[in-house]
């Protein structure tokens, strides 16, 4: 087992990483407060985990709140059934929520815990790669509105992250390759040998190398405290991060959610990300190219947006996105592979130029 730290002062916590890790009855046990727990997963997870992680629980564990498997369900609706069954069991201050499941169910949870009683704890144990190395880590929850991708929601820490690596054996093929988007995300805003080695290892990756999954893990969530311990709410340098959403939260919430995969809409937007900056003449042009490769050849990732969400649509939306400040679209960008940085200031007539080649070819789910 790694364990990765996560350096908040008195809202410190751990991060596990490592194989059947749900089968370690003590790892648990310093983080389960002494109220009664409640487990919030979906009607996927649930008849592969559940079983699995009540004897971790012990005596405390009350009940799980099984919610409908996918993003099209992370709205207020989610919140509100898990606020009526804890109203409901009159579950107080003490309790503690354990998010199992992916990102849509550690977002849910999180905000819930965040929210019911002015804040109770919980703990993450993500069941996706995506959700392993990204959002389980730094405590922004939330859900979606039908307007904008992750428009509601808070910045609520986590008590600990386990991530075991076993579970991802029972994920589709599909899945792995968008948890990889975010993965490589990590290697193209701070550290271009991690870039390398993952286009060196995607085999192994891709067939759940224990060794190589552990790696990847390891190093994205080293890099995901860092940046969170410097800048916890997004002030700053946190927005890194965000390299490839701004474009891909706008193609998740045009196609409608669900109809893409989280991860894939960050590969084409990566994508997209990458063009724009060479066009404002930062990334060259080989780098743009051998991005586009990495993702599309080597993960077999969609790296062409839908043909029918129109320049205007695109505007819309990343005007709306949540981070847009004073009324400027921020972006993204590359300099160099390993190198990102944030920026607002861009001319529109090359924004519209990445937004229509982005059109030229039809891409389906």
């Amino acid at each position: 087992m790694q364990t990765v730290d996560v350096n908040l002062d008195d809202r410190s916590y751990p991060i596990f990483i490592g194989s059947n890790l749900l089968e370690d009855v003590s790892l648990l046990e310093p983080f389960l407060g002494k109220g009664k727990l409640v487990v919030i997963t979906n009607d996927v997870v649930a008849p592969l985990y559940l079983q699995r992680v009540k004897p971790l629980l012990g005596s405390q564990y009350a009940g799980e709140v099984i919610l409908p498997d996918g993003e099209k369900h992370k709205n207020l609706d989610a919140i509100s059934h898990i606020y009526d069954y804890l109203i409901e069991g009159k579950y107080d201050r003490q309790t503690t929520l354990l998010a199992l499941g992916g990102g849509v169910v550690g977002d849910i949870a999180g905000f819930a815990a965040a929210t019911y009683q002015r804040g109770i704890h919980f703990i993450q144990c993500p069941t996706t790669l995506l959700a392993q190395v990204d959002s389980s880590v730094g405590g922004k929850t939330g859900v979606n509105h039908p307007a904008a991708k992750n428009m509601i929601g808070t910045f609520y820490q986590p008590r600990c992250v386990v991530a075991d690596t076993s579970v991802l054996a029972s994920l589709p093929p599909r899945e792995i390759r968008a948890g990889v988007a975010e993965v490589l995300k990590y290697g193209l805003i701070q550290n271009a040998d991690f870039f390398n080695w993952l286009i060196d290892n995607c085999q192994a990756i891709l067939a759940l190398d224990e060794a190589c999954l552990v790696q990847a893990i390891k190093v994205c969530c080293e890099m995901k405290a860092d940046i969170v311990a410097q800048d916890e709410k997004e002030s700053g340098i946190r927005a890194l991060l965000n390299l490839g959403h701004t474009f891909g939260h706008a193609i998740e919430t045009a196609a409608g959610y669900g109809t893409w995969l989280h991860g894939e809409t960050v590969a084409m937007g990566m994508v997209m990300a990458a063009d724009l900056s060479h066009r404002l003449g930062w990334l060259d042009g080989a780098s743009s190219q051998r991005i586009r490769d990495a993702l599309e050849d080597k993960y077999g990732m969609p790296v062409v947006p839908p043909a029918d969400i129109t320049v205007e649509q695109y505007l819309d939306l990343m005007s709306s996105d949540k981070k847009a400040e004073l009324g400027k679209i921020r972006f993204i960008l590359l300099k160099a592979i390993g190198e990102a940085v944030i920026e607002a200031d861009v001319d529109p007539a090359l924004l519209r130029s990445t937004l229509t080649a982005g059109q030229q070819l039809c891409s389906g789910p």
